[in-house]
């Protein structure tokens, strides 16, 4: 395990501590507080800060697709998933497209389609469906994303590993990252702790049915200024 301070540490540096696999990959980045939250009055912002924010726009960066739940694009407002000049120079130096794709997961496609995240997205965004989600909403959405039709996330993962997006950054919520883990879909954890005891009455980074626990190694933690501990973990 390595154990170092984040401010000493440069962008190639950190894209060394984080690297893209070389077979599919699902990463997980989330904030929590020191007692378990994973929100301060209902959002993550509550949570985060300038260093983590750094490894979160990293994180973007490093990704072919990032997958989001219906619940977290609408909760968070989601902004389009652009990147700025020097993180798309970044990805066109390694042979990336400018921009991830959005992938976002929800079983009732209660999205609206003039939302931003969708409707001004520089790459076309997809959501992953059901078969049971309500055709009207597929007709509407259809304008601005496409939409799939999937059983479970194991085949969700499997159209976007075809479709070239093999490494996939998942952000939330607490309940998809409950299905992943679930599926033991889940190959990588970053995870900040946050200086700060929110109290009760939030959620935990995870929900859903119980299912058998998931062995994770811990690859690092990083010390900031800020008082954060930056951790990743990948499966064991």
């Amino acid at each position: 395990m390595i154990a170092g301070c984040l401010a000493a540490l440069d962008d190639e540096d950190l894209v060394r501590l984080h690297p893209r696999a070389q077979t599919p990959w699902l990463r997980v980045n989330f904030v929590s507080s020191l007692d378990g939250a994973v929100a301060v009055d209902g959002l993550s912002a509550g949570l985060s800060g300038d260093d983590d924010k750094r490894v979160f726009r990293l994180l973007r960066k490093l990704c072919d697709g990032l997958l989001v739940g219906a619940g977290t694009l609408r909760d968070e407002r989601y902004r389009p998933l652009t990147l700025d000049a020097a993180r798309r120079a970044w990805r066109g130096e390694h042979g990336l497209p400018a921009y991830p794709r959005l992938v976002v997961v929800s079983a009732t496609l209660r999205l609206d389609p003039a939302a931003p995240a969708l409707a001004d997205a520089p790459v076309r965004p997809l959501i992953l469906t059901g078969p049971a989600a309500d055709p009207a909403a597929r007709r509407a959405l259809s304008a601005v994303a496409d939409v799939a039709d999937i059983p479970d996330l194991a085949t969700g993962l499997r159209l976007l590993h075809d479709q070239g997006l093999t490494q996939l950054l998942c952000e939330g919520g607490p309940r998809l990252l409950g299905s992943l883990t679930e599926q033991d879909l889940v190959d990588d954890l970053c995870l900040t702790l946050s200086p700060l005891l929110a109290g009760p009455g939030s959620g935990r980074i995870t929900a859903g049915p119980p299912h058998p626990p998931r062995p994770m190694t811990t690859t690092h933690v990083l010390t900031t200024d800020e008082g954060f501990l930056l951790t990743r973990h990948v499966r064991k």
